[in-house]
This record gives structure tokens, sequence and C-alpha cells, in this order.
């Protein structure tokens, strides 16, 4: 069984997944009232199948009555049949087929939270905060996340034509995007001048291994030269819950990362840092903003708590649940939320996400990559969303619309291989979230870790599109010329 922190559906999906729940066997005895509420169920069924204006499969049915149980539970529980839960174990190592969008369900429209880098959608010019209203000139409106996302996919080098309604913008727009292989490059790295960069969009199972590319590939650059690092996780919304804890155990020496609870005493994980940090104590600045979910916010909180680095942006987005990935009969699968996750200190970021260290807003209080005007929400504003049970936590409020909001992002559970996914409902093409941001100095260079290289940087000094980061650089070598300073007294 699988672990997921996820938190949105995606043209593209990503999930995490994170050890916990009880074996499929171990099942509570059904009482008599259920039975009698199981009655109810079969009645309604059959006067469906005798009385509907027109005839219905059964699996279709049962299909839509159990999706129909887990959606009422929280907005990351729910139903994957066997297309779905096969396109799901594929997308977790990184490669699949569609337009390379992150996309959710809000009021029953598809809303696009992100383009994928380097994809259809993203060079076409998709924005987040869209909404697709037609596919091939047919309305989805109502249709379901599901079967919108299915009708996104198909066969690499096919065309759709694609209807977006964007804020502000007062005639629908049409793209026509030819569907291609998406294949997700979870990590990036570059340095600046003295500092590394590395950016995580997502967690997937070849995460890890990118990372390790990446500080070999910064360290060969820099060498003795480096100061410190960047570690970019804004619009990261999860992934592999595995791969979320490697990462943190990366920069991490010793102590807790992170522990799960679920509703019986027996539900409870702990996962512990193994002795040895790759960047021997350098200082570490983590860029976190309103889509920073799920199997992120699990690195965030854990190198925070640990003081082990200084988080810097805006509020995460605060989806800190866990969800199981379980294997049904006929090829099936559900995923159902087991647990609630919580950060090294014991503290439950559930609606509230991670606060960071030194809060800095994006240029002109934007988002990264969200363009004026689009709304963007958090874990606490989504239909059903668990509460936050820990003792005096100071539930939310719902934000209104001149505040800054975020972008729907979640964290992580298991799948049965052991493995852990990441993202909360289905998507359409892959959840990979990489920022749109330009190099703020000029000269940097980088690669993604698998050997893909990375656009240049724009000339000269920091552009207004990442304000956030170079705060960060500026803190990094601020911290250098303090401890230089110390060294030399």
């Amino acid at each position: 069984m699988k672990k997921l922190l996820t938190s949105v559906a995606v043209v593209a999906l990503v999930y995490l997944a994170s050890p916990l729940s009880r074996p499929l066997d171990a099942k509570p005895p059904i009482k008599a009232e259920t039975y009698k509420q199981l009655e109810l169920f079969t009645e309604a069924f059959e006067r469906v199948k005798s009385d509907y204006v027109e005839e219905v499969p059964d699996d279709q049915l049962v299909e839509a009555a159990i999706n129909g149980m887990l959606a009422s539970l929280d907005p990351h529980s729910n139903f994957m049949n066997k297309k779905n839960w096969e396109d799901m174990q594929v997308q977790t190592k990184g490669e699949f087929g569609g337009l390379g969008l992150e996309v959710t369900e809000e009021n029953g429209v598809v809303k696009v939270i992100s383009p994928i880098d380097d994809t259809p959608a993203s060079r076409a010019g998709v924005q987040p905060g869209d909404y697709i209203t037609h596919l091939n000139d047919e309305a989805i409106v109502g249709l379901g996340l599901n079967e919108a996302v299915e009708k996104m996919r198909g066969t690499p080098g096919t065309d759709i034509k694609v209807t977006i309604h964007r804020n502000n913008v007062p005639q629908p727009l049409n793209f026509t995007l030819t569907r291609a292989v998406i294949k997700v490059q979870s990590v990036r790295w570059r340095v600046e001048g003295n500092v590394g960069y590395i950016r995580l969009s997502g967690f997937t199972e070849q995460t890890q291994v990118g990372l390790d590319k990446a500080l070999a590939g910064i360290q060969k650059e820099l060498g003795d030269k480096v100061v410190g690092y960047v570690l970019d996780l804004r619009n990261n919304p999860g992934g592999l819950l595995d791969q979320a804890i490697s990462v943190s155990d990366t920069f991490l020496e010793r102590g807790e990362i992170v522990s799960t609870r679920g509703r019986r005493p027996d539900q409870g994980e702990r996962y512990n840092a193994k002795a040895g940090d790759a960047v021997h104590g350098l200082p570490l600045v983590v860029l976190i903003n309103g889509g920073t979910a799920s199997a992120s916010e699990i690195v965030a909180g854990a190198l925070q708590d640990h003081k082990r680095a200084i988080l810097m942006g805006t509020q995460s987005f605060g989806k800190g649940s866990v969800q199981t990935l379980m294997p049904m009969p006929g090829g099936n699968a559900m995923k159902l939320t087991t647990a609630r996750y919580y950060t090294p200190s014991g503290r439950s970021i559930q609606q509230l996400g991670i606060t960071p260290d030194i809060e800095v807003q994006q240029a002109k209080v934007e988002e990264v990559g969200t363009p004026a005007g689009v709304i963007r929400r958090r874990e606490a504003d989504l239909p059903h969303a668990l509460r936050n049970t820990d003792p005096g936590a100071k539930q939310p409020a719902k934000p209104d619309d001149a505040k800054d909001k975020t972008s729907e992002k979640a964290p992580d559970a298991k799948t049965p291989d052991g493995k852990t996914p990441d993202n909360k409902g289905v998507g359409a093409d892959k959840a990979k979230v990489d920022s749109k941001t330009q190099d703020p100095k000029a000269g940097a260079k980088g690669q993604d870790a698998p050997g893909t290289p990375v656009p240049p940087a724009a000339t000269g000094d920091a552009t207004p599109q990442d304000y956030q980061l170079t705060r960060a650089l500026d803190l990094l070598r601020g911290l250098s010329l303090l401890q230089q300073s110390k060294a030399t007294n």
C-alpha cells in the first residue's frame, strides 16, 4: 500500500506516498445498523436500474456511488478505476503523455494550477488561473475532473483544441495543442555567483537522484567557493512521501523528519534522519509560497523546526493530511485520507500552512507565475477540508478577494508497492509545477539534474519577476560576510 501527499488534479498527476495505514485484511466488524443503511443503498440502486429513463451499466453506477462517498469525506479522497490507477502508477515515474497541465476543479470548472515547463501547454502560453471551458468545441463545464482529464490525454502527436476563459480577458482564448510525451524533470539547478540554486518542482521517483546530481554539479563548478544554497519549493504540489523524507534527510544531520497519526494509535509512524549533511552545514534558504504543498511542506517544516534552514517567501498551502492508495478488486484503487502528518516539533499544518521565517512578497505583491487578478486558494478554502484538531490551533479565517490567495496543493501518501506519490485529485497531464521565473543574475549556469540545459539567465541585476530569489541570494551572501568577519576577529 502506498501513501501520498498530494494537492490537486493535473493533466499529468503527481502523487506522494507515506508509509502508514492498517493492512487491508484488518477490517472493522460491520454493525447491524450498517446493514440497514446498505439496504437503503440497494433499494436506490435497484430503482435506478429499473426506472431510470436510460439503461445504465452496473459498474458505472457502483463507481459513481463510491466516488460520491469518498468525495464527501475530504478534498483528497477519491476512487480510481483500473485505467486511472494504471495511469497514476506510470506518472509517478515522471513520464506520461498529455498537454503538460496541472489542473483542479473549481465550482464545476476545470482550472489550471500551472503549466509544466517545456510542454505544449507552457509553450502555447496557457497560464495559472485559466479556466478550461471547451475541448474540441465540446463544453466540459460540469463534466467532472476525471472525465475532462481523460479527454485531454491522448496519443502523442495528436491535436486538441482547448478553449480557455482568462480573468480580465473579455473573449475566450483558443489554443490548438499537440499532445506530447511529458517528461518531468523534477530537479533543476544552476549557480548564482557563489550560491547554488536548486529548484524542486515535484517529488517523483527520480527526485533524490536529481538532487544528488545537482549538488555534485554545483560542487564541481564552485568547489570551496560555494557560500550556501537556495532550495526553491515554490509552487511545488508535492509527490512521493519517501522522496520528501529523503530530500529532508539530505540536509539534516539527525532528528525526526515527520510523523503521521491516524485514527488508531497503531497507525502512527515516525521518520528520522540518518547521520550526514550532504552540504556540511552550509547556510540554506528555502523559498516557499502558496503553491508549496504536501510533500514540499514536509521538507520545509522539517528544515525549519531543526533550524537548519531559513524559510523565505509567503504562507504555504496547508495540506497536512496523508492519503493511502489501496488496491481494490478488478484492478481499481482507492485513495483514502488515513492520517494527519506532523512536523518534528509536533505541529499540524493542516489548513494553516507553514509561516516563513522571513515574509517576502513577490514583486508587485504577486505570487510567482500568477497573473494579476487571478485568485488562488489554500487548503482551508477547499470543500470538506479536514479541520486542524491541534489544541489551541487558530482556525484560518476565510481570505477575502483583496488578500493574497494561494493555489490548491496538497501532501502525500503511499501506493501498494511502498512508494510515495502526490496530488489531490485526478489530472490530465502531470503535476509538475515549475515557476516561470528568470535568473536574477547574468551568467547563471546550470542544468536539469538529468542533463537538460537550463535557459540562460536574464541580463543585468535582479529582475522584478523574482524578487524573492534575489532576497534569498542577498541573505546568503550577507551570512557569508558575517561568518568571514567572525573568523577574522
